[in-house]
């Protein structure tokens, strides 16, 4: 097995101790070291492309492992944000709920666009990552990394996170649904029924 296929791996095993120690409210701050654990775990996803393409490693199981890895720490990571009503809450009950539709609005989209690709590659068709669709991965990192890192503090330090969190989540929103919209507009070819 080659780095970035062992980072993949990584990245999938820090997914469950990430949970651990977001639920883990016997130790101070855990939450903010459930962000850290994050950040690693997600420095791990553009080490590993960033190494398979540069040294030639790209094999199948990393085409298989890298995507997984991404989506399900992300899922985890904003499925679990919503069992935090401060996380969304913080500035009230609307803004929750605003929160946990755009959630959906996430998950909703990544399996969608991975339907998509399946299709495209039965089909021969190969849909590479496009800049939309790299914007909107950075965004959501970030976005998770501030939001859950908030829940550690409170406070004026909470708000402040709370505040930069929610508006680089707003973006990751946008970029989400842009780049969703954007895969199927410009491969509408992967669509058509077949004779």
């Amino acid at each position: 097995m080659n780095l970035p296929n062992k980072l993949s791996l990584i990245r999938i095993m820090l997914i469950p101790v990430f949970v651990a120690a977001f639920f883990l409210n016997v130790v101070p701050y855990n939450e903010a070291i459930a962000a850290g654990i994050f950040v690693v775990a997600a420095v791990t996803d553009f080490l590993d492309g960033y190494l398979a393409r540069k040294n030639g490693l790209v094999t199948n199981l990393g085409k298989f492992l890298d995507p997984i890895a991404d989506k399900v720490l992300v899922s985890t990571a904003f499925i679990l944000m919503l069992t935090r009503y401060e996380i969304f809450g913080l500035f009230g009950y609307g803004f929750y709920v605003a929160g946990a539709i755009c959630v959906c609005l996430i998950l909703a989209r990544e399996l969608i666009i991975s339907a998509f690709r399946q299709i495209a590659a039965a089909n021969g068709v190969v849909l590479a990552a496009d800049m939309l669709g790299k914007i909107k991965t950075n965004f959501q990192d970030y976005s998770v990394a501030v939001l859950v890192a908030s829940a550690a503090f409170t406070g004026t330090a909470q708000t402040v996170l709370g505040v930069i969190g929610l508006s680089l989540f707003a973006i990751a929103v946008l970029f989400t649904v842009l780049s969703g919209v954007s895969y199927i507009v410009k491969n509408p070819a992967v669509l058509k029924t077949q004779k």
